[in-house]
């Protein structure tokens, strides 16, 4: 079995290479271009040129004919069958065109051309012959129209090829030198342009070979370079710190993950033990381990919807934003039913994605009922601020308000953190997820949310905000 031939596969270019064949192959097209536009135009004007002369010639007529019959006259011959006259490096001769056609001279045979002119049945003509090895370029004429005399001027072709072989020689090395001069001038600019690509693509190589992340590039120019150059800039420190919050929630994750599944493998291996499940704490066990499983379970959601939203595509549909908050209060006062909520709901309509948005102001609600002491009053209220001079887009908020010991002013920066947690907050069940994911959910919306004190006090108000539709 015959092998295959292998293809012959060259070395991909770098971009200074391309950038140099594109600049010295533009200059040559342009050059090439010239000279095709160029190189017919002299050569049809040096053949104008050679006409000319030959019909200049042509109009001497008379004094040529007397140097000719001096010249034949100790011959005994005619004008008509005289050989041509050299006058420099023109060729004269007179001619009877009433001969037919194929009759032979001394210079050149009568042709079907010469016998028309002759009988005024045609103009004076050119054409290109060939004589004693020599190219010549013909002019004929009539010389005596009754006696049916013709004049031939004949010029070498070379008076006009000479020239034009020099251009032509003069075309070529201009078109073939001025590629390779742009070609080198575009090699030498593109190392100093390019010079902050190749310091970019080295930037890049490091990073993929060290994966750090933190190496920057020194871009200064305003220039597609100098942009790209800032934008691989930023888009590394955005990198970074989505790496470097991944691992804190990885690690803050385990961290909060590891102390109630000790709890709960704990308990479980007491109550695998033998007599565990005899045992009069076992009921207190199952209780323990039932409860730290619901932390677990909660924990779980948390991070799942942490790293959910903002991440998916959401579906976003019109949402009134006070009916969502009247059954969120609605459900938060069948299982809190020693609390009362007073409701101030403005009909508000936003655009929004409604499970992000539920679970956005459920967590503000759960969190006020969990810090809401006995008989205490829990006020929700849902409204639109509008710009009154219509600058600025309409902005639709929910608000809830508690009466429980307010978050200290120290705290108020951090409680939107994830796995935060303050000091009175670790007595009481829960993740540190929950403001983490309400911050994300009005991150996702354009929105904000921010807690204040309550006024009057005590009690910390949250506030949702997120833009309304007119």
């Amino acid at each position: 079995m015959r092998e295959r031939p292998r293809l012959l596969l060259l070395p991909p270019l770098s971009l200074r290479a391309r950038v140099t064949l594109a600049g010295g192959l533009v200059v040559f097209v342009a050059l090439l271009a010239a000279a095709l536009v160029l190189y017919p135009a002299a050569d049809r004007d040096l053949h104008d040129q050679l006409d000319t002369s030959l019909i200049s010639t042509a109009t001497t007529s008379p004094k040529l004919a007397q140097q000719l019959k001096e010249q034949i006259g100790s011959s005994g011959g005619t004008l008509a069958s005289a050989a041509p006259l050299k006058v420099g490096d023109v060729l004269i001769q007179f001619v009877d065109g009433t001969q037919p056609a194929g009759t032979p001279t001394p210079f050149v045979p009568i042709s079907a051309a010469d016998s028309e002119l002759a009988l005024g049945d045609a103009p004076a003509y050119f054409t290109s012959i060939k004589y004693q090895g020599t190219d010549y370029r013909l002019y004929t004429s009539v010389y005596n129209a009754k006696a049916g005399m013709l004049l031939r001027v004949a010029k070498p072709q070379s008076d006009a090829l000479a020239p034009l072989s020099r251009l032509r020689d003069l075309l070529i090395g201009l078109v073939l030198g001025g590629a390779l001069a742009a070609a080198l001038a575009t090699r030498l600019v593109a190392g100093r342009v390019l010079r902050p690509v190749g310091a970019l693509t080295d930037t890049v190589e490091r990073v993929a070979r060290t994966q750090d992340l933190s190496t920057r590039v020194d871009a200064g120019g305003q220039d597609e370079i100098g942009r790209l150059g800032r934008s691989f800039t930023a888009m590394m420190s955005a990198l970074d710190g989505s790496i470097q919050q991944q691992r804190r929630l990885v690690a803050d994750a385990s961290h909060e993950l590891r102390t109630p599944l000790t709890s709960l493998t704990t308990n479980l291996e007491l109550l695998a033990e033998p007599g565990g499940l005899a045992d009069p704490q076992a009921a207190q066990l199952l209780a323990a381990a039932r409860e730290q499983s619901g932390e677990l379970k909660a924990l779980i959601n948390d991070l799942v919807d942490l790293a959910r939203y903002g991440e998916t595509e959401a579906h976003y549909e019109d949402l009134r934003l006070d009916l969502i908050a009247a059954e969120l209060v609605a459900r938060s006062a069948k299982r809190a039913p020693k609390l009362k909520f007073e409701t101030d709901l403005v009909p508000c309509l936003v655009i929004a994605d409604p499970d992000a948005i539920e679970r956005a102001l459920g967590n503000l609600l759960d969190n006020a009922v969990k810090w809401s002491p006995s008989d205490a009053t829990v006020r929700v209220r849902v409204g639109v601020t509008t710009s009154p001079d219509g600058s600025a887009a309409d902005r639709a908020w929910f608000s809830v308000a508690d009466e429980g010991p307010g978050i200290p002013e120290g705290d108020l920066p951090h409680i939107f953190d994830r796995f935060y947690r303050s000091t009175e907050a670790r007595a009481k069940p829960g993740s540190g997820l929950g403001l983490s994911i309400v911050r994300q959910i009005a991150d996702a919306h354009g929105g904000a949310v921010g807690a204040y004190p309550r006024d009057p006090g005590p009690g910390t108000e949250f506030r949702f905000i997120i833009p309304a539709t007119r």
